[in-house]
């Protein structure tokens, strides 16, 4: 027997025998026609399942289209089911007449929306199959009513950052309970200030007398701490701290036990205080007159919708109880606190001292009672926020006719006073004339603040300094100060409602402040000021 094997492949066996003829296998041959006729089926196969995918994509988008092109989806697939770039084309200018239509448009036949979410819109639409027109409606109403809520949230948020500064810390509250406590049981806490050998520098006009109204212990520490530390010149500085007699004990407990090296402090309550009849009546009147504007514009923006009115934001502000303290309003008597000083330097407790003062009790104001800056360094006549109309009520012709409301306003928070000039051209006189003014102009010359009826008070009585030496507006939200003018400016004044002891302020400007309060102190520590 032998075998035949054919050269082109394994088509065909033959097996032969000697004398016996051959013999063809047949299901050898059956076989390889099989395996044939699969190799001509398999591009076929794999054709259709590369197009069948993209035919019934095509078939399903079509079923999907807005009826209002086609009458039914057996008639869109039937038209259209080739022509994909037309129909792109048509249903994009659809789209686009009724994005325009709804932009241009206020309503959609009074069809009312309530949609809160991406999910409900396409539920909407696929239950109800809407056209496009009103698709564009309902995104409409419902992107605006997103909005809303966006706005209405900002508000909010902006209203109890505001009532989050009207509070006082829980430490800052520990640390005056645990100094009154030690000036009760540490005779050291009660030691006279300043010191017997010092008591004539209080009056001396040769030295340079800082002026600070606080009842905020932290604060005032802060103020001395770094005024002495960039001074060139510390043991020239007399420090006169007046606070309120709540505060008195906590806050000369503080600066007895922590005496500054070589420049004199002196605590001195108000209660201390022996004026004259005339100045008790004048000051009652002045915190009377002024809580009556607070009320008054406390009550009328009570009816006002603080949901969607974005000019009131700014009012918040004004309406802090800051406005009515006594040590605010108490500096347009400062004459009377120190009857037997000239000129001295005025410091808000919201402030950090960044480089030597002493050069401010050389400037000469040219006859005027306050030296100040006005506006700010952001350039020349740039006072953002500082404006007399941010103050003041130009719709009363009182106001409109004697001032001009574009005009830069100056600021509280670091001034030099000469209280020479201030006795002279009778400042405080000024000041109560407004007053009356103003309760018998219905409360609405100004808004609440200490600052509206100084700038009326003092007009023409104010001496420019340079902006260098005075920054504020870092306790609000995104205070405008570049970083690098931060750290060149004399003073840095934190007015706003994010003062540095609170922590709803931005700690990059907050840093600038909290490294000079005293964290080694064991009483800073107890109350865990700084965290």
């Amino acid at each position: 027997m032998k075998f035949y094997i054919s050269a082109t492949g394994i088509k065909r066996v033959t097996i032969s025998n000697s004398g016996k003829g051959s013999l063809v296998a047949p299901a050898l041959t059956l076989a390889s026609r099989r395996i044939s006729g699969s190799r001509a089926l398999l591009p076929v196969v794999l054709v259709l399942g590369i197009v069948l995918p993209f035919f019934f994509v095509r078939v399903a988008f079509l079923v999907l289209e807005s009826p209002s092109v086609c009458s039914s989806s057996l008639d869109c697939i039937g038209r259209r089911l080739f022509s994909g770039r037309d129909t792109s084309l048509r249903l994009r200018e659809e789209l686009t007449r009724a994005l325009i239509e709804a932009k241009d448009g206020t309503s959609n036949d009074g069809v009312q929306v309530s949609l809160e979410s991406f999910n409900e819109l396409v539920k909407e639409m696929t239950s109800k199959q809407q056209d496009v027109k009103a698709f564009a409606f309902k995104t409409k109403a419902m992107l605006l009513g997103m909005e809303r809520k966006v706005q209405s949230a900002r508000q909010r948020e902006s209203i109890y950052w505001h009532l989050a500064s009207h509070g006082v810390p829980k430490s800052i509250h520990c640390l005056c309970l645990k100094l009154a406590e030690e000036y009760a049981v540490n005779a050291v806490a009660r030691s006279r200030l300043p010191s017997p050998q010092y008591v004539s520098r209080l009056t001396d006009p040769s030295f340079r007398h800082v002026v600070l109204l606080t009842d905020n212990v932290l604060a005032a520490s802060v103020v001395v701490s770094s005024t002495v530390q960039n001074s060139a010149r510390p043991e020239e500085l007399v420090f006169h701290i007046v606070t309120d007699r709540k505060t008195y004990t906590p806050m000369h407990a503080w600066f007895a036990i922590n005496s500054v090296k070589s420049a004199v402090v002196e605590v001195k309550g108000l209660h201390q205080y022996d004026w004259s009849q005339e100045v008790n009546v004048g000051v009652r009147e002045m915190l009377e007159i002024n809580r009556l504007v607070w009320s008054h514009f406390y009550n009328n923006l009570k009816q006002e919708n603080f949901e969607y009115e974005e000019g009131h934001r700014k009012y918040l502000e004004v309406l802090s109880p800051s406005c009515l303290s006594l040590m605010n309003h108490l500096r347009i008597y400062i004459h009377e606190l120190f009857p037997d000083l000239n000129k001295i330097v005025l410091l808000d407790d919201d402030i950090a001292v960044q480089r030597d003062i002493s050069s401010l009790w050389e400037l000469d104001l040219e006859g005027k009672a306050v030296g100040a800056v006005f506006g700010s360094s952001c350039g020349d006549n740039c006072c953002v926020g500082r404006k007399y109309r941010d103050y003041l009520n130009f719709s009363n012709p009182i106001i409109s006719s004697n001032f001009d409301h574009d005009r830069c306003a100056w600021l509280f928070g670091m001034n030099v006073l000469d209280l020479e000039a201030w006795r002279k051209t009778d400042v405080t006189a000024t000041y109560h004339k407004w007053l009356k003014l103003n309760l018998n102009s219905g409360l609405t010359l100004w808004k609440p603040g200490v600052l509206p009826p100084a700038l009326l008070a003092l007009e023409g009585n104010v001496h420019p300094i340079d902006p260098s030496w005075h920054v504020a507006g870092l306790g609000h939200r995104f205070p405008e100060a570049r970083r690098e003018m931060l750290n060149s400016v004399a003073v840095l004044h934190f007015s706003g409602p994010a003062k540095p002891w609170l922590e709803i302020g931005s700690p990059e400007i907050r840093s600038l402040w909290t490294k000079h309060v005293n964290s080694s102190n064991k009483f800073i520590r107890k109350c865990r000021i700084m965290g």
